[in-house]
């Protein structure tokens, strides 16, 4: 069987934009490029030795995600969100997991549905003394299992992509603040809230603890 050469320089490509996107990523969201920080292809391609054009794509993805913008002339930078940006951010997250948490306090299936998320609220509990990226990770794998589990497409859809803002949001008020949100408690009373079968009150449990999120960290 012959083998198509394009094929292989295509997926190599996209390994590297994918490597370059997981740096890059990295390097946003636990403030090693702070925000305001302007981007410069030049440099970005050598420290990473990668060609423009495969920078280009995974700063594409960035912008995208919202973790980097244009200014004047086109010139990127790391994205700089201010507290108004930050309680926007969380009020539409509210609104989307608070219909994940009320569809899924309603299903047959509750039961199982309450193992995979006290699951995973247990893993953020084994995180807890690890560094703070793992934290994160930990953090929004909860929140993305929440929606997942809804088997919501459109749903899933928007929260993924709200999924960088999010990430650039935690690190706002800095390490303390921070990790105060990712205490497991709060996650629990979610889950216990969604074992209820009260789809208000998971609704609203969610909704709460939004609120407290955002105010944790714009203060």
């Amino acid at each position: 069987m012959s083998v198509d050469s394009t094929s292989l320089l295509r997926l190599e490509k996209t390994s590297l934009r994918e490597q370059a996107l997981t740096a890059l990523r990295r390097a946003i969201t636990t403030g090693q490029l702070t925000p305001g920080t302007h981007l410069v292809e030049t440099d970005l391609s050598d420290a990473l030795q990668i060609s423009r054009g495969t920078l280009r794509e995974a700063m594409r993805q960035l912008q995208q995600e919202g973790l980097i913008s244009a200014g004047a002339r086109g010139r990127l930078s790391v994205r700089h969100l201010d507290a108004k940006e930050i309680r926007d951010i969380f009020n539409v997250r509210a609104a989307l997991e608070s219909l994940a948490a009320r569809e899924l306090a309603s299903r047959a299936e509750r039961v199982d549905i309450v193992a995979t998320l006290r699951a995973a609220v247990d893993d953020m509990d084994r995180w807890a003394e690890a560094n703070l990226e793992d934290r994160i990770e930990a953090d929004l794998r909860f929140h993305r299992t929440m929606c997942q589990l809804t088997g919501n497409e459109t749903l899933v859809h928007q929260w993924t992509s709200l999924e960088g803002s999010i990430r650039m949001s935690i690190m706002f008020s800095g390490v303390d603040r921070a990790i105060r949100n990712m205490n497991a408690k709060r996650h629990y009373d979610i889950v216990d809230a969604i074992e209820s079968g009260d789809g208000d009150g998971a609704a609203a449990t969610v909704t709460g603890h939004m609120v407290e999120a955002a105010s944790t960290l714009v203060g």
